[in-house]
């Protein structure tokens, strides 16, 4: 009945309850979208060759998916502007076009989107503000989504990004792990990008151990395969790790071209220039050469310094970005879990009407059901009842049959126990004859005949003994055995 109840009070809320309205965003015809998509893809690909040029592609994605209302065109458009802006080092426009790519991707309800995001925050935390735990904790989150949908590249992409981490960490071990499958995912989808990103990694991490053959040979692969793609960051940053190397050979003279090489490719990077100002003064110190080594240890102070006051900024920025971003994160959930229930409500209030009737029938059905059943219950516990009582009944007899028994096996012990007292007490005096006419041979006091013929008798006694012996084994009342025993003992 309160199943019934229940049913009916959902019945009666679902009819009372007024009709929702639903939006669907119109998205173009296929031609438009595809456009959309062609912008954003031109855009991510040009983000370490040229990022104002990715800038630019997001901006045009951007403007038509919004004259479309192409939610998911104008999520990715943002995505991959807070791209180009992360490789130009905005790091605020950054994080602002991330968070507006999340809102559109949650709305749509887009997953993968989502965990691309949650890729690009991370490396956020990861190269902005050093950040590691937050870095790490994003990458999961887009992983688990990565690998419920089997996004090969972006996986491919989450193992280089965790081997980073791990890289920074001086996890060496499980960073080479890591860039190991993101080598061999990368290089099985063919994404030369990827595989560019994790040799020059792979080098990094081999320096760091000191294998510096191995560090030199991925470290020129990387930079061979990243100007065959005009990759201009990875070589500038190749170089850097190549130029290391070589002054940890002794090679200045190769450490010298990787670093003019490396700042021609870096631009105006501001991180790059500081980075190579240090290999640089490394450089003039191995040389000995003191004075220019102090001058370009003047220029690093004086670029740590701008680069830390920026580092304290971008990590409170970053902080205000997460917060508002899980802010919009719970809205968008509430958002979701509303409509959720509307459909919920909606359904009911069609299914309520027909599952009354059938919960009526059902009710009536099992009312009859549970007589029947009760009837049943008492034959069963009656004959219960008469089995436990022949069950007691067995039981006791067992019980007797196992005293009788018992009682049995004792004197069947108490016999043997005499039985085998008798047996020893018969052959005993025989055995020490034999053992006293030994003892008589040993010491010449007895002849060799009369030794044979004396053994030879109580051989012959210990024989009738152990036949007799046996006679009163299978049936010693024939020979009085109980008696003798006892008159023995």
């Amino acid at each position: 009945m309160k199943i019934f109840n229940f049913l009916v009070f959902l019945f009666l809320i679902c009819t009372s309850s007024t009709g929702y309205g639903s939006s669907v965003a119109y998205e173009g015809t296929k031609e438009d979208t595809s456009r959309v998509i062609e912008l954003n893809i031109l855009g991510n690909n040009s983000r370490l060759t040229d990022p104002q040029q990715t800038l630019e592609y997001a901006n045009l994605a951007l403007a038509l998916a919004r004259k479309l209302n192409y939610d998911n065109g104008i999520a990715e458009a943002y995505r991959v502007k807070g791209i180009g802006n992360y490789y130009k080092f905005q790091t605020d426009s950054a994080v602002q076009n991330y968070l507006e790519s999340l809102n559109y991707f949650s709305r749509s309800g887009n997953l993968g989107g989502q965990a691309k995001v949650y890729n690009n925050i991370g490396n956020l935390y990861l190269t902005m503000t050093k950040d590691y735990g937050n870095a790490l904790t994003y990458f999961r989150k887009a992983f688990v989504i990565a690998k419920k949908l089997n996004l090969q590249s972006l996986i491919a992409g989450l193992y280089l990004n965790i081997a980073s981490t791990y890289q920074r960490q001086n996890f060496y071990t499980k960073s080479l792990e890591y860039y190991g499958k993101s080598y061999a995912l990368f290089t099985e989808l063919k994404i030369t990008t990827g595989i560019t990103q994790c040799l020059q990694n792979l080098s990094a991490v081999h320096k760091k151990l000191g294998h510096l053959e191995t560090a030199e040979k991925y470290a020129l692969e990387a930079i061979e395969k990243a100007k065959a793609v005009d990759e201009n960051f990875t070589v500038a940053s190749t170089n850097l790790t190549l130029s290391g190397i070589y002054v940890t050979m002794g090679k200045y003279r190769e450490a010298q071209k990787a670093i003019d090489e490396g700042r021609e490719y870096a631009g105006t990077d501001k991180n790059f220039k500081r980075d190579f100002l240090v290999i640089s003064y490394t450089l003039e110190s191995k040389r000995n050469n003191y004075k220019k080594a102090f001058e370009y240890l003047q220029q690093v102070y004086k670029e740590e310094s701008e680069l830390y006051s920026n580092d304290a900024s971008e990590k409170y920025k970053l902080q205000e970005a997460k917060n508002k971003q899980e802010q919009i994160q719970k809205e968008n959930e509430l958002t979701i879990e509303r409509q959720k229930n509307n459909i919920l409500f909606v359904w009911a209030s069609v299914i309520v009407s027909v599952l009354l009737v059938v919960v009526i029938v059902l009710l009536t059905g099992n009312v009859r059901k549970k007589a029947k059943t009760n009837k049943q219950l008492t034959a069963l516990n009656l004959e219960i009842s008469t089995q436990k009582e022949n069950l007691d009944r067995i039981n006791h007899n067992l019980e007797e049959i196992i005293d009788e028994r018992t009682r049995d096996l004792k004197i069947k012990n108490k016999k043997l126990s005499e039985y085998s007292s008798h047996l020893s007490h018969q052959i005993r005096g025989p055995v020490a004859t034999l053992k006293g006419l030994m003892n008589l041979d040993k010491e010449g006091l007895i002849d060799k005949d009369e030794v044979i013929q004396q053994m030879e008798k109580c051989v012959n006694d210990i024989d009738d003994k152990i036949l007799h012996i046996n006679d009163m084994l299978h049936d010693p009342h024939k020979y009085g055995f109980k008696s003798e025993l006892h008159k023995d003992l």
